[in-house]
């Protein structure tokens, strides 16, 4: 096998593999804390109130890890009322900010 350093053939080809590797990002629009008497209630049409507003930032994750924020919008294309997120806040993973 052969040894490769971090100048080598082998970091090329490393970046080249992870820049193809899909990454799932969470897109999080707030949260609910129903009773579970009210979560066993709940019918198809019913309404289950979140911990923000429709224009309060969303929160983008990749796993646990908060990533971004930003806002949510309606994609202008072939699929009507398809929806993506404006970053307006990028964190910097490196210090945690």
């Amino acid at each position: 096998m052969a040894e490769t350093t971090q100048d080598g053939p082998g970091e090329a080809l490393g970046a080249k593999f992870l820049d193809q590797v899909p990454i799932e990002i969470t897109v999080s629009v707030g949260k609910a804390r129903p009773l579970l008497r009210d979560l066993l209630r709940i019918d198809r049409g019913g309404i289950l109130p979140l911990d923000r507003r429709i224009d309060d930032p969303v929160e983008l994750y990749i796993g646990d890890r908060l990533i971004a924020r930003g806002e949510l919008q309606e994609v202008d294309g072939d699929q009507p009322g398809q929806i993506a997120v404006r970053l307006t806040e990028v964190i910097d993973v490196a210090s945690g900010d």
